[in-house]
């Protein structure tokens, strides 16, 4: 539940790390901020207005950078104007991306998880930041829901299409162990996923989203020419990335993870005390690095540069992995063309199972 207490003092905490954060010098460069976690458009203007200064006071930033805002389609309840108006706002302010859940534009799917908007919320959501001066919007959709059909599945991508969004990530439904949603399944009182329907998903998604313009750059992600994910790229692509906040997680680029306590209140409390908010750090060995590299930039289309591979590891992956190569191939999971391993269509569906003989 929002607090105007709670979310004010937080924010003089976020501020004060980003103001404080020593991990590297001031003057350095980053042309990508996001506004994650939890539904951080529920914070006025003026406080996201005071974060972006904290930014631009302790990093040099770009012309072009990219600033995401996540947000939720009912956010705002039925005073649509109101709503407009705040959007407004936190476009004047610089950002100039926002990406919202959408999960699905089917009711009853969105009532069965749990979400607090409709179908109708997604529509106004969409309309409102196009007015207020949004060129790049991404939404999320969700395939492989507990009795979701092929039929409601295309109805749904058929909605996505006619918004035209800049952006779309289209998942597949993971059931997590400890989830209520596997709880209900382990009761028998909601199906099983049907791995079959699920591949018939991933296909027919991306056949529509491609035939409709659209490129399919990673495993899950697509985009119109020219409005990739910048932020998430960085991710994918093993690039060093620093976060500020609750729950932050942070990465060196090499072999350094760090992140920050999960809990606001505890969260505050350290950074009012002069203390680190951080929590946990994690260092990963040669191999450990060498694993991530491959499992990640594989999710990229695009795939994994085999010379770089080479030049960081000092090892050449096709004679590491020549039998699991040719495997891979022969189920026509992979393709090795100008220097570049990487994913069929089939594979990205199956990617786990290219993941592990790479591991």
């Amino acid at each position: 539940m929002y607090e105007s207490a709670v979310a004010e003092r937080y924010v003089r905490a976020l501020c004060s790390e980003i103001t404080e954060w020593n991990e590297i010098e001031n003057s350095a460069e980053i042309d990508t901020i996001y506004f994650g976690g939890g539904t951080p458009s529920l914070l006025s203007p003026a406080q996201i207005e005071n974060i972006l200064k904290a930014v631009q006071a302790r990093f040099r930033i770009v012309d072009s950078t990219e600033i995401t805002l996540e947000l939720n389609p009912g956010d705002g309840g039925t005073n649509a104007a109101a709503k407009g108006e705040t959007l407004k706002k936190f476009r004047d302010l610089g950002i100039n991306r926002a990406s919202f859940g959408a999960q699905t534009f089917d009711d009853l799917e969105l009532k069965q998880l749990g979400r607090s908007h409709n179908s109708a919320d997604i529509g106004r959501a969409f309309e409102q930041l196009r007015v207020a001066g949004f060129a790049n919007i991404n939404f999320d959709l969700i395939a492989g829901l507990p009795e979701q059909t092929l039929h409601r599945w295309q109805r749904n991508l058929d909605e996505a299409l006619k918004l035209r969004p800049e952006h779309l990530s289209l998942y597949l439904l993971e059931v997590h162990e400890g989830t209520p949603l596997a709880d209900q399944i382990k009761r028998g009182m909601r199906p099983r996923p049907d791995d079959d329907l699920a591949a018939e998903m991933y296909r027919m998604m991306i056949e529509k989203v491609c035939a409709a313009g659209y490129q399919h750059y990673e495993i899950s992600n697509f985009c119109l020419p020219g409005f990739e994910s910048r932020h998430n790229t960085k991710y994918w692509s093993g690039a060093p990335y620093y976060g500020f906040g609750c729950s932050a997680h942070s990465f060196d680029g090499a072999h350094r993870r760090w992140a920050n306590e999960r809990d606001v209140a505890k969260y505050v409390q350290l950074i009012e005390k002069d203390q680190s908010p951080v929590v946990e750090h994690t260092y990963l060995n040669e191999e450990d690095a060498r694993s991530e590299s491959v499992f990640l930039r594989l999710r990229l289309m695009r795939g994994l540069d085999l010379q770089d591979y080479r030049s960081r590891f000092g090892r050449d992956l096709r004679a590491d992995y020549d039998d699991e190569l040719a495997r891979l191939r022969d189920a026509g999971l992979i393709e090795i063309e100008a220097g570049s391993l990487k994913l069929t269509t089939r594979g990205a569906l199956l990617s786990n199972e290219v993941f592990a003989a790479l591991a």
